[in-house]
């Protein structure tokens, strides 16, 4: 289904029933919605699930100018969409880019938000300096992009140490998300970089101490930065849990779905059940 906010169309898909409770996903960058379409089908027995493509993603607008790309202004959109749908509360889930995303969303809009799972994400960059370094990168990527073209981007972005235990994946599997990146466009990914960068977002480190729900932070043992900011945001996180999966790298829904999605769908329970305060 289709939502507008703010002159940009936004593609959305919807499973189960609406009096169960609601849980949103959130894609990284180059992915779409259908990224969790596994989790979706462990998760829609029992909850209503609201996938999302993220601006200048999939099948959602990719406006022409980065500040319509910005987190407090993506976060806008999200509350326009779960308004449309008459949901008041959700459990949300973010990978990567959609983790940050997540993360801005529970600080500006926490009164939406019932519990937090985080897969390899971050609270942004701590220093001005960092800031500052990052938007560069990102500006190089986003020209590199606009310069070479989509294949060639694609073609590098599925080759950066990141996304290195990708390779040990089936061919098929990665064929598949090869073609899930290359339905993005130019605009949209090179504006995602630098409207929704690390570098440009707010730095939430200073306010992990006020999140008042359940987090459950994912990473995957082979993804070492990740581990370790992991490792620091739970030091300043009140109702964490950490979960740090054997054998994994940085995408472990894609590479472990299976067990991605029993730790979800787990977390999930325990906090439906009351298990969790």
């Amino acid at each position: 289904m289709k939502f507008l906010s703010n002159h940009v169309e936004y593609n959305v898909e919807v499973h189960g029933s609406s009096s169960s409770s609601s849980v949103l996903l959130l894609h990284g960058f180059t992915g779409d919605l259908h990224t969790w379409d596994h989790l979706v089908n462990v998760l829609s027995k029992d909850y209503q699930t609201i996938s999302i493509d993220i601006i200048g993603h999939g099948l959602t607008g990719s406006p022409d100018y980065s500040e319509r790309y910005t987190m407090e202004s993506v976060c806008r959109d999200i509350v326009a969409i779960l308004d449309s749908l008459s949901i008041e509360k959700v459990h949300l889930v973010g990978y990567s880019m959609g983790g940050r995303l997540a993360l801005s969303f529970a600080h500006l809009y926490q009164g939406y938000v019932s519990s937090l799972v985080l897969e390899s994400a971050s609270p942004g960059l701590s220093t001005i300096e960092e800031r500052l370094n990052r938007r560069v990168a990102d500006e190089g990527l986003a020209k590199k992009l606009e310069d070479q073209g989509l294949e060639a981007f694609i073609d590098f972005w599925e080759n950066i140490p990141l996304f290195k235990s990708l390779k040990s994946l089936p061919l098929e599997t990665q064929n598949h998300i090869r073609r899930q990146r290359m339905n993005n466009t130019i605009v949209g990914l090179s504006n995602s970089l630098r409207g929704m960068g690390t570098g440009v977002q707010p730095s939430w480190w200073d306010h992990l101490s006020q999140l008042k729900i359940p987090v459950l932070l994912l990473t995957g043992e082979l993804d070492e930065k990740f581990v370790r900011i992991a490792e620091l945001m739970c030091s300043h996180i009140k109702d964490v849990q950490w979960d740090n999966i054997l054998g994994a790298g940085h995408a472990i829904h894609v590479e472990l779905p299976e067990k991605f999605g029993k730790i979800v769908s787990g977390f999930l329970s325990k906090i439906e059940g009351g298990k969790i305060t």
